[in-house]
């Protein structure tokens, strides 16, 4: 049977209202980019082919947190052209904010390929509604448009993006090399060292977070070292979340999370509380488990052993140096609200793994 399609209406924001009438009533308006940002976003993808027009709206309909627009806004406020009651959706700024998700989602469609995902939001992803050859033209599609609108912002958001892509690849590549998965013989197999991984987060997550950071800044008229402070807070953000998300593939229920524990496990991808596991791993049990592919079995017995760990704790203390040094960055703006909300924002993505 045919699964059909997600609804062609464009999905609303899924930030929970409470976090944005707080961030409102203390006169920080975002909801005006973000909204903004939901109606650009089909109006971007649009094409005359209409089955391009309809795999470049499936994720898009999905839905998502639509957290890299939010950090555009909420940094927007750094700088004296950012949102205002008067004009809450300086377009801009709008236009950052597209741009960072249109090329969050091409990666999306990316991802799933290369994971071979079979959903993505609670739908059929790409690649297993059609095939992997319209995902990655899907992908493709996306970046293209971002690109488009980037040049309307000037040469300076065109070669941030450009360089922020890169260093996305670069990190995707390098995830590849690192895995346990097969590599053709003539790629060349990277040890999943500490260095390694922290190297593929900061390309393939903290990339695109700093570049969301910094555009907001730039495009509100922060002075230069301003903007650099803010791309310096997004980057230890990015590290942060990510460190974090890892932590939850282990520590949480999947009633919890809505993730399945355990699916860095199963792709043969060495997150940061593995890392720790094994090298501790006395017994050498884990990297026995971990020494070629995992059934269900393995996997839960995988799980039970980095849990009795101190693997946990240790990077969540090393997620929280990150956030320790996002706050840090945040010293040359004051004591502004802005400052508390993105203050509260790094504390969190910590607070999250308990």
């Amino acid at each position: 049977m045919t699964t059909p399609d997600p609804s062609p209406r464009v999905a609303r924001l899924s930030i929970p209202t409470p976090v944005l009438d707080q961030l409102e009533a203390n006169g920080l308006v975002v909801t005006g980019v973000l909204d903004a940002v939901e109606d650009r976003l089909a109006h971007q993808v649009t094409s005359s082919h209409a089955f391009v027009d309809r795999a470049a709206r499936y994720l898009i309909s999905a839905g998502g947190k639509r957290f890299r627009p939010l950090l555009v806004a909420l940094t927007g406020h750094l700088g004296p052209d950012g949102p205002t009651r008067e004009d809450p959706a300086p377009s801009p700024l709008v236009d950052a904010g597209v741009i960072v998700e249109l090329v969050h989602l091409a990666t999306l469609y990316h991802d799933d390929v290369i994971d071979e995902a079979p959903a993505r939001r609670g739908s059929p992803s790409a690649n297993s509604r059609w095939d992997n050859t319209v995902a990655i033209l899907t992908g493709d599609y996306l970046f293209a448009r971002a690109s488009d609108l980037s040049a309307d912002l000037g040469v300076e958001v065109t070669r941030i993006m450009s360089r922020t892509l890169a260093r996305l690849c670069e990190g995707q590549i390098a995830e590849v090399q690192g895995s346990d998965g097969a590599l053709p013989p003539d790629v060349p197999r990277l040890e999943p060292t500490l260095d390694h991984y922290l190297e593929v987060v900061s390309g393939k997550t903290a990339s695109l977070i700093e570049t969301s950071c910094r555009y907001g800044a730039l495009l509100s008229g922060v002075a230069p070292a301003g903007v650099d402070a803010a791309a310096t807070y997004g980057w230890n953000v990015g590290m942060a979340f990510q460190l974090s998300d890892d932590i939850l593939d282990i520590a949480s229920d999947h009633e919890d999370s809505g993730k399945t524990p355990g699916t860095d496990l199963r792709e043969g991808v060495r997150t940061l509380p593995v890392l720790y596991a094994l090298e501790a791993d006395g017994s050498g049990e884990l990297a026995g488990l971990l020494d070629g592919d995992l059934d269900d079995g393995e996997v839960v017995r995988a799980l039970q052993l980095l849990r009795d760990s101190d693997a946990l704790h240790r990077a969540r203390d090393h997620a929280g140096g990150y956030v320790a040094a996002a706050v840090e960055a945040l010293e040359v703006f004051g004591d502004a609200p802005v400052v508390t909300a993105l203050t509260r924002l790094a504390e969190y993505s910590v607070d999250r793994v308990g």
